[in-house]
């Protein structure tokens, strides 16, 4: 069986198992928490299907290619109703964590995850997107994409004619905009084609920025 089953366990064993306990703790609670006797009375059929076809395929005896697709196919239907069941009953009514314990799930996590200031430096790939338009692609100079700090990019920009003076600095640019994609696309004034924009990036934070990335300029389209 495949390992990537994110909640469920990873073996047939394992899911069944968490099945009866499901049947059992929803049986008890199945008035608190809104849960229809038929619907308990379904998931019990479809344990017990499951666990004559497991027990028949394991079985070497009885074991046969139909009796394992028997199988299969058991714990197919029991594991889409097991997620429909955790969708529709176990995430709407308030569950304390010694529910989630004794459904064999793990508690939500209430407690956000830290992040300090962002420290990583980002500049931007300009690319070609159509008239008046460039794309522009995030590429680290440093840090990590993956740090939690890295919440989004605020892309500072200046548009300039042929024989104006560069910038020199990032903050000479004169315009902005916060994006939290990777890869975003600017559109420039039907007039601005033929002009340069100069660009810099600064990643932010809940109101906390990061160091300036590198100034960059690429031709308006």
């Amino acid at each position: 069986m495949s390992i990537t089953r994110d909640w469920l366990p990873h073996t047939r064993d394992g899911i069944l198992a968490m099945a009866k306990d499901w049947a059992s703790v929803a049986g008890t609670n199945a008035q608190a928490w809104g849960i229809p006797p038929a619907v308990i009375t379904e998931l019990d059929a479809l344990i017990q299907t499951a666990d004559t076809t497991l027990a028949t395929a394991k079985n070497e005896t009885t074991r046969t290619p139909v009796a394992t697709a028997q199988c299969k196919a058991a714990f197919d239907v029991l594991t889409a109703k097991m997620r429909d069941f955790k969708k529709r009953y176990y995430l709407t009514p308030p569950l304390q964590e010694p529910d989630y314990i004794a459904l064999g799930l793990k508690p939500h996590d209430t407690t956000p995850t830290p992040s300090g200031p962002p420290t990583a430096q980002v500049t931007v790939e300009t690319y070609l997107v159509g008239r008046h338009e460039l794309g522009v692609k995030m590429i680290y100079v440093t840090g990590s994409p993956a740090d939690p700090a890295n919440k989004g990019y605020r892309i500072w920009y200046s548009v300039l004619s042929p024989g104006e003076t560069p910038p020199v600095n990032p903050e000479d640019l004169r315009k902005s905009f916060f994006t939290k994609r990777k890869k975003d696309v600017i559109e420039f004034e039907f007039g601005d084609s033929g002009k340069t924009a100069y660009f810099a990036v600064q990643i932010e934070n809940e109101g906390k920025k990061g160091p300036w990335g590198p100034l960059v300029n690429a031709l308006i389209p």
